[in-house]
């Protein structure tokens, strides 16, 4: 399996390689040279499989021949092995229709543990038969940083930087990441929105200089590991509701378009997938696109649902790629003129091919709250924020051919309790294991959105900068 970027002007790698670069030297992002594909027979053959045999059967083809069957097996065994859920990604019924599936049993609560419980280990086994370091930085909106903080922490052959945007992250999502006693752990507050630390953090992969003079990696969903591992619970959900024989939709509360776009990954390999609703908070970029076809950036505004505040979708480049046809060319001319502009409009028959799958929906904060209550009051389930942006979407979207509908509940409500106990009354609880999470003491720097001080923050406190010390005392709560 070998992989190439969607600007077209990057050398084609393998898994390994691409595991390790994160983003493309053409600032593209990469995706498989051809997609693995499933026969309906195959398909049938997954059900009954725990989630971890299901996951090696999707992610082998991805990986090839760059780690063997039997180590890759472990690696995946050991990713999902510490999750607090039998199933790890276990199924609810709704309504006759809709299905929630709950993909916050991993030990950081939230989504985004499915790939980066799997992402630390491959860094780690490629790292060290490489006998190679290197240093990750990421940006988060709330759930990625603290579940790779969570993956990478005390493996000898990394150092991780997380970005996230100062006061706009909610109080467990920091201290998921601020309380971490790890020395290869840096957390960095940055004043600023989540597009900005994601900017910086593209800018810093784009300087060929710094990238190869502090071995920049990269845990983000530029990484196209994320993805791939992802895949894996849209096939789950697919199997356990009568795939490859019944059709199925899945709505998602996206962000930075990653989750939608494995979904979008599992259809192209063979999952009779129908239909995709994407859900939106104020936010509301990519649902005003699927509208428009006009993608128009606008100020960010915080949210009830931070994981959202987004404006810029970094993932939406890989479907960008499909739908012009997979010329490099013109994805960079087209999202050149996006940065200098804030516009781009996709052409009406292009435009009609996105829309043949994809739907979107938007929900302000005060329609959030009222969908918690609502699912409480029907159900007696508790949701948080994101998770009933995904819910009500599935509810209001979903067309009449599409028999099932599973929306994604991508987060734990006790990372939202505030939220949560005004919509519904209800305070959730967070797991024992962080039970004490607010007593703990919080370590992280604040810095300027200004990407000479961030490069010169991360240069100074990797190793062998750091020659091996414990964490920087600059950093304080």
């Amino acid at each position: 399996m070998m992989y190439r970027s969607t600007r077209g002007n990057a050398p084609v790698l393998k898994f390994d390689d691409v595991l390790l670069a994160g983003l493309a030297r053409d600032g593209g992002l990469y995706l498989p040279e051809t997609w693995p594909s499933f026969s309906p027979k195959e398909i049938r053959s997954f059900a009954g499989m725990s989630y971890p045999d299901l996951a090696l059967q999707i992610i082998r083809p991805f990986v090839g021949d760059c780690i063997p069957e039997a180590d890759l097996k472990a690696l995946v065994d050991d990713a999902y092995a510490n999750f607090g859920h039998a199933a790890v990604a276990p199924l609810k019924q709704l309504d006759s229709s809709l299905w929630v599936m709950e993909l916050f049993h991993g030990p950081t609560l939230a989504f985004k543990d499915f790939a980066l419980q799997l992402l630390g280990r491959l860094f780690d086994y490629i790292l060290t038969r490489r006998g190679e370091r290197v240093t990750i930085v990421g940006a988060t909106s709330g759930d990625t940083g603290s579940a790779a903080i969570e993956a990478c922490r005390d493996r000898s052959q990394i150092d991780i930087f997380i970005l996230h945007p100062k006061g706009r992250v909610s109080e467990v999502q920091r201290r998921q990441m601020t309380t971490v006693q790890a020395a290869n752990v840096y957390n960095i507050a940055l004043d600023g929105t989540f597009d900005d630390c994601q900017d910086a953090v593209k800018a810093m992969f784009n300087d060929s200089e710094f990238r190869d003079r502090v071995s920049l990696s990269a845990v983000n969903s530029i990484n196209w590991a994320r993805i791939m591992a992802q895949i894996v619970y849209y096939f789950a959900a697919g199997v356990a509701l009568g795939a490859p024989d019944r059709p199925i939709g899945f709505s998602v509360p996206t962000g930075n378009f990653g989750n939608v776009f494995a979904a979008y990954a599992a259809g192209r390999m063979g999952l009779p997938v129908s239909q995709l609703v994407v859900g939106s908070n104020r936010n509301d970029i990519l649902t005003r696109f699927f509208e428009t076809g006009s993608m128009n950036m606008l100020p960010v505004e915080p949210s009830l649902s931070p994981s959202m505040d987004i404006q810029v979708s970094s993932n939406f480049e890989r479907l960008l790629f499909d739908l012009l046809d997979q010329d490099g060319d013109a994805v960079t001319e087209t999202l050149s003129s996006f940065r200098k502009s804030g516009v781009f409009t996709l052409a009406p028959d292009r435009l009609q091919r996105v829309r043949r799958l994809f739907d979107g929906f938007r929900l302000d904060d005060e329609a959030t709250l009222a969908e918690i209550a609502r699912v409480y009051r029907m159900t007696g389930e508790v949701i948080d924020p994101h998770s009933a942006i995904g819910i009500a979407a599935a509810r209001a979207r979903r067309r009449e051919d599409v028999p099932v509908m599973v929306a994604m509940a991508t987060a734990h409500p006790a990372k939202f309790p505030d939220a949560v106990e005004r919509a519904c009354g209800v305070r959730p609880e967070l797991p024992d294991a962080l039970s004490d999470l607010y007593e703990r003491e919080e370590r992280l720097i604040n810095l300027p959105n200004d990407l000479n001080q961030l490069k010169s923050y991360v240069e100074s406190n990797r190793w062998p900068s750091n020659k091996g010390s414990a964490v920087a005392a600059e950093r304080s709560a």
